[in-house]
């Protein structure tokens, strides 16, 4: 449903990095065209390979592939309209258009943290019971899920910024972010937005820190795991999948809830090192989580090497 619009204000215009000179537009225009081209060539692959191949169909799978989805959908949402504000000085997005990507920046976001949460418990169980796994996990019991978590996630967001879709606007239209965020347009209401602010800074960091409470649980108990097992190079493997895991969640989780809390320290934290951490720990990961979770595993290398050479000789024949 389409914000209602009680005030006069018909647009927002995005605003990017606030300080940035106009002669480095250029430079981060085509950065962010070369991240979105990126995070769209390779999740698109991971979920056309998910599709295709049946012997991929598996629990862990299912989740990445989910994963892959939500990524390419928030990146498809936010990432044309900064490209083009910067390659073509168009910023501008209608009131309700705002709105609508303010909704998915917050509900893509939040959902991925959960979809990571679903992934630790599945690497927990793998590792941890082996030989319960096929018996407690299967691709039924992920898909629901993760549907669920779909479900669940859009009611939560949905719940949270509906107060921000009845906030009067006049005058200032300016949004100082590379996309609609709820702290970046909120604070454009000529109206006290301190209450709902805190609200939804409490319920964003329990929304965060409940998943990231089981992720850390569920690798601390495999790290004990591993360490406990004897050292093969079974053993070297899973502990340096762990460790590449823990860097990914560390980029996700660290930079979103400083900003979170600095967000609620500051009205209106609009400098340049803002924008840029936030552009950091969402746009980075949804290239970098296919590449991490999928394409450096087995299975995926031989299924991706298998198409590319049934597509070179269908070409050549």
């Amino acid at each position: 449903m389409a914000p209602v619009n009680h005030s006069d204000v018909l647009e927002f215009i995005l605003i990017g990095f606030p300080g940035l000179p106009e002669k480095f537009y250029s430079l981060v225009s085509i950065s962010f065209f070369l991240i979105y081209n990126v995070s769209l060539y390779v999740n698109l692959i991971v979920v056309v390979l998910l599709l295709l191949s049946r012997h991929l169909h598996q629990p862990m799978y299912v989740i990445i592939g989910n994963l892959s989805v939500s990524d390419l959908l928030f990146d498809t949402l936010t990432l044309p309209k900064i490209i083009s504000k910067y390659w073509l000085g168009d910023g501008s997005l209608s009131y309700t258009a705002c709105f609508i990507q303010l909704f998915f920046v917050h509900y893509l976001g939040t959902l991925d943290a959960y979809i990571f949460m679903v992934m630790a418990i599945d690497r927990y169980i793998a590792i941890c019971k082996p030989l319960r796994y096929h018996s407690i996990i299967s691709n039924r019991l992920v898909a629901i899920i993760c549907l669920v978590l779909w479900i669940f996630v859009a009611a939560m967001v949905l719940l949270v910024i509906a107060p921000g879709l009845m906030l009067p606007f006049r005058g200032t239209n300016r949004v100082k972010s590379c996309f609609c965020s709820f702290d970046a347009v909120t604070v454009l209401s000529y109206v006290d937005t301190a209450s709902s602010r805190r609200t939804r800074y409490l319920i964003a960091m329990m929304s965060h820190l409940c998943p990231l409470s089981f992720i850390v649980y569920s690798y601390v108990i495999i790290i004990q795991k591993i360490c406990s097992s004897s050292r093969t190079e079974n053993w070297r493997k899973a502990f340096y999948t762990c460790t590449t895991h823990w860097l990914f969640i560390g980029l996700y989780f660290i930079p979103r809830l400083a900003i979170y809390a600095y967000n609620q320290l500051q009205l209106n934290p609009d400098n340049d090192l803002s924008v840029f951490l936030i552009c950091l720990y969402t746009f980075a990961p949804h290239f970098t989580s296919p590449i991490i979770f999928c394409l450096r595993t087995e299975q995926i290398r031989r299924t991706l090497s298998k198409v590319l050479k049934w597509n070179i000789i269908y070409h050549k024949y």
